[in-house]
């Protein structure tokens, strides 16, 4: 399953957002923590995507945005804690 996932941020803080016409369905949200720095503090995903892969997709998002601008990402969310740590190999080269 592949959906569509949009970025917000305000220099201080920005998400992650599924939509689907119109409709938000999840979100992982982040905090900026100083100059190349991120914390990523909260994962949710809409009971209609629940066990379909949408929340790894939102961390994917955030960890390829993360390398693009040479950002490290401190997960304080469990999710994203859980997917990071779980597939440590493919994300090492952007966790704090």
């Amino acid at each position: 399953m592949s959906v569509q996932i949009e970025q917000e941020d305000d220099g201080k803080k920005g998400r992650f957002v599924i939509r689907e016409a119109g409709k938000e369905l999840g979100q992982m949200t982040y905090v900026h923590a100083g100059p190349g720095k991120i914390i990523i503090d909260h994962t949710e995903v809409d009971e209609s995507l629940k066990g379909q892969g949408a929340g790894k997709q939102l961390v994917d998002a955030g960890a390829n945005w993360a390398r693009s601008q040479n950002i490290k990402i401190l997960p304080l969310c469990p999710f994203a804690k859980a997917i990071m740590m779980k597939n440590r190999s493919a994300y090492e080269d952007v966790l704090d």
